[in-house]
């Protein structure tokens, strides 16, 4: 039985996390969790899991209030709280589950700690992807994707050889906007943009999905999952989300892989460290039925952020750290209506070719990068200069 640490324990991912461990209680045990701001989470969990006595929460009040009612649990707080709660909790298995930036030292030291990680904080390889590969083939660790479209993949590739692949094709649902005329998108508002089509995610992802930023990290990510030239990753359209990547192999094999709208599968995949099984998660494709499956090609002028996927691959450095950092505030000054829709593109764009490119940056690089960048696009935002 593996001992399980979920950090973001409850968001979306987290709390189907937690459901996955239910169901497979003889396989994974959990012993630790980190919560935002639904506290509420640590205290229900707590009376029913007795083994369950690692705690970290994102403010200090939160962390008071808990050992106050708790004290012979282990509990921490804040940023701090997050790398000891990985080095202190003895778990197996961490599945890092943060949203953003903030996800990015845990993954770092999950690896240092040699866990095995479950991976659904995709900024982590958008920034440092470089840092990562070295740790794992250096021995560190090991990493499995918790993402429907890259746990596609995977399966795609077992058994396969990387030489022999001719393309890789991540799917988009193509969010909320993919039909609409890119003349309306100053139009748009943070409630016309949370309505994703197929997928039922947090405030931020679902943002980032409607921009394309989403898929412009899924693509990141899969050249460094994978290990591929960005010019063999496409994205490309299934409006159902029924297909969640195909590869396309020198000899025109194509392997697609086929399943419902469900995170709970690519996480088991993961806790399973991407073992085969017996069970009928994802659907075969019927025989003769290929053409009920309909695609669309990406629109990369209506989505210019799709671009970025690409010139990070090719730049590397600290510049996935800086369309990091500068997407999250934009995301989250457009939820808070402090800016429209379009801007989000405007000043990606305007950062992007402004701020130093630094190459072979330290962990300690990554993060002034990031801190450097929120605080230019805060002063971007108030300037209305874009």
């Amino acid at each position: 039985m593996k001992k399980v640490l979920i950090l973001g324990a409850s968001g979306s991912i987290g709390t189907q996390t937690i459901d996955v461990i239910n169901r497979f209680s003889f396989d994974f045990e959990l012993i630790g969790i980190s919560v935002g701001n639904r506290t509420e989470i640590a205290y229900n969990l707590v009376k029913n899991l007795a083994n369950l006595n690692y705690f970290c929460f994102k403010n200090e009040t939160d962390y008071k209030n808990f050992i106050g009612k708790y004290p012979s649990k282990k509990a921490y707080f804040g940023s701090n709280g997050l790398e000891k709660i990985i080095e202190e909790s003895n778990a197996d298995i961490v599945v890092n589950a943060l949203t953003g930036f903030a996800g990015f030292l845990p993954t770092i030291k999950s690896l240092k700690e040699n866990k095995i990680l479950c991976l659904a904080n995709k900024e982590s390889l958008v920034v440092g992807g470089e840092i990562v590969n070295k740790l794992l083939d250096g021995g560190y660790g090991k990493l499995y994707p918790i993402d429907s479209e890259h746990v596609a993949i995977a399966k795609c590739l077992y058994n396969k050889k990387k030489e022999d692949v001719e393309k890789i094709l991540i799917t988009a649902s193509g969010g909320p906007f993919f039909f609409l005329d890119k003349s309306k998108f100053d139009e748009i508002t943070p409630e016309d943009a949370l309505k994703h089509p197929t997928w039922s995610m947090g405030k931020k992802i679902t943002i980032d999905s409607s921009t394309m930023m989403n898929k412009c990290f899924e693509i990141i990510e899969a050249h460094y999952l994978f290990k591929v030239d960005a010019d063999k990753i496409e994205p490309i359209v299934d409006r159902k989300s029924e297909v969640h990547s195909m590869v396309k192999f020198k000899n025109n094999d194509i392997y697609l892989q086929v399943g419902p709208s469900d995170m709970r599968l690519p996480i088991k995949y993961a806790l399973f460290e991407g073992k085969p099984d017996n069970e009928n998660g994802f659907n075969d494709v019927e025989i003769n039925t290929f053409s009920k499956y309909k695609f669309y090609e990406m629109d990369f002028d209506k989505f210019p952020t799709l671009n970025f996927a690409y010139s990070c691959i090719e730049k590397k450095g600290n510049y996935g750290a800086i369309l990091n950092a500068a997407n999250e505030e934009l995301v989250y000054a457009f939820l808070d209506h402090k800016i429209k829709y379009m801007t989000i593109f405007k000043i990606l764009d305007r950062i992007m070719n402004a701020y130093p490119l630094l190459e072979n940056p330290t962990v300690e690089d990554l993060v002034k990068t990031d801190l450097e960048v929120r605080k230019l696009t805060k002063e971007l935002i108030l300037s209305n200069e874009y």
